[in-house]
């Protein structure tokens, strides 16, 4: 009876400490590996909400430092960053987004559809050229998680 309490309690220790290492394990995450992210957006409609959570996102986490984002846009929501039609806010949010390191990708079939080009967009944006659900694909297999609010 006295060497079965002696061993649970030793396979609980054991388990505790196991259990205490991996918890640290878990909240202890190197700067290399933050979290990557990735917006899509194609709904006109959700331009600001969009815009928003991704501000939201960067407050925290603790600033651009702590995560990298990119956000892909097509369809009818790269219209509102049209340099010519963009609102104030949204111009404002892009330019502070460009700066933090937030890859601004629009879809090359989208810019086509709209004849629209790079020059035609808001600074900072890139062309996904092989189209926006193809960018996606290949952020996703480089590690992004997919978000679509």
């Amino acid at each position: 009876m006295n060497r079965r309490n002696i061993l649970w309690s030793a396979v609980s220790a054991l388990g505790a400490a196991f259990g205490a290492s991996g918890a640290k394990a878990a909240t202890e995450t190197p700067s290399s590996n933050k979290l990557k992210v990735v917006y899509h957006l194609s709904d006109a409609e959700k331009v600001n909400f969009v815009l928003g959570n991704i501000q939201n996102h960067i407050d925290g986490v603790g600033g651009p430092d702590h995560v990298t984002i990119a956000l892909v846009i097509h369809g009818p929501a790269l219209k509102a960053f049209h340099s010519v039609q963009a609102n104030p806010d949204i111009s404002k949010r892009v330019g502070d987004f460009s700066k933090d390191g937030v890859e601004l990708a629009a879809c090359g079939n989208t810019m086509k559809a709209q004849n629209v080009t790079l020059t035609d967009l808001l600074p900072g944006f890139v062309s996904a050229e092989k189209g926006g659900v193809v960018r996606l694909a290949e952020l996703q297999s480089q590690g992004y998680l997919y978000l679509r609010p």
